[in-house]
């Protein structure tokens, strides 16, 4: 690697050990790319409440399409209603007579009809593509960054299973005492998100402090024209805690209106993620045990989704 490469995986290292977040930039979307990609989710969240429920995911066990107001609670212990979120999930396109549809989550998207959103579809499969291709690019510098091969994560993500979550946060402050918040604490269930946000304030990370779970709420920055990148529970687990999948939350700050586009970049659904020999020191055993990543995110989907339904198929 060059010079300029190395430092690059250097900072990445830092942040992925000290944070569990980092900011990106240079990575090859316009601000226009991302400015369009916003207004999309918009457009979505401006239908009709009629319209949006036509496209609820309770109407298959896919996981895919409109999730209302307040349906996910991402922190049931601490939490005294659900999320002041909405969003919709959409994945990785698969015919559902295809033998890839077996796979529990896997088949196709549902979509905004397209004389309801025209152009809809389209513009969001094109930035989902740009999305797998920059996943794929950091997957490789986080291998690097571990000082194992760089493709060592390639076989386990192709297919993969990824989804692009638009969410809209209600114009409603947030009460973090009485359990009120646009999301609760929760940690992510996969590898890597890539986050797009609309600059309006709101994200809370809660980074380790010595090892230990930290006491103190840090506001996450917003970059123009960047992404925020954040790890995952597998990265955690392939890392020996190495790397921090680090709890987060939205708290809403004003009642305004908060939109955002999440990129959840996951490995295949029967991948097994154990930890990778340079986290262990000799004669240790690891922190955790081996665990199938698909099996582990319907555990927790079960948990945060009072309508979910998903589960694998006979």
């Amino acid at each position: 690697m060059s010079e300029e490469a190395d430092v690059c995986v250097a900072k990445v290292r830092r942040a992925c050990c000290d944070f569990g977040f980092f900011l990106l930039t240079g990575h090859g979307l316009s601000e226009e790319e991302m400015a369009g990609a916003l207004q999309l989710v918009k457009d979505l969240f401006a239908l009709p409440s009629s319209e949006k429920q036509k496209m609820s995911s309770t109407l298959n066990k896919l996981n895919r399409g409109y999730t209302a107001m307040s349906e996910e609670t991402l922190d049931p212990e601490k939490q005294s209603e659900g999320d002041t979120k909405e969003g919709f999930y959409m994945g990785r396109e698969v015919a559902a007579d295809s033998p890839e549809a077996q796979t529990p989550l896997t088949g196709p998207n549902v979509w905004p009809p397209e004389d309801v959103l025209p152009g809809w579809r389209r513009g969001m499969e094109q930035y989902y593509e740009k999305m797998t291709a920059l996943g794929h690019r950091l997957l490789r510098l986080v291998a690097r960054s571990l000082q194992i091969e760089p493709d060592f994560f390639d076989a386990k993500f192709r297919p993969g299973m990824r989804w692009l979550r638009p969410l809209h946060y209600a114009p409603q402050k947030s009460d973090v005492e009485k359990g009120v918040l646009g999301a609760g604490e929760h940690t992510d269930y996969g590898m890597l998100t890539i986050l797009l946000t609309d600059g309006i304030r709101g994200l809370e990370i809660l980074p380790k402090k010595e090892g230990q779970r930290g006491t103190e709420w840090v506001e996450v920055p917003h970059v123009q024209g960047g992404f925020v990148v954040n790890l995952g529970d597998m990265l955690e687990r392939w890392t020996n805690g190495v790397y921090m999948s680090t709890p987060h939350r939205v708290v809403m700050k004003d009642a305004v209106h908060r939109y955002s586009l999440p990129f959840f970049f996951e490995p295949n659904f029967d991948c097994r993620v154990e930890t990778v020999s340079t986290c262990v020191e000799d004669g240790q055993p690891p922190l955790y045990p081996p665990v199938v990543f698909g099996e582990h995110l319907l555990g927790k989907y079960a948990k945060t989704h009072k309508d979910f339904e998903g589960k694998p198929k006979d």
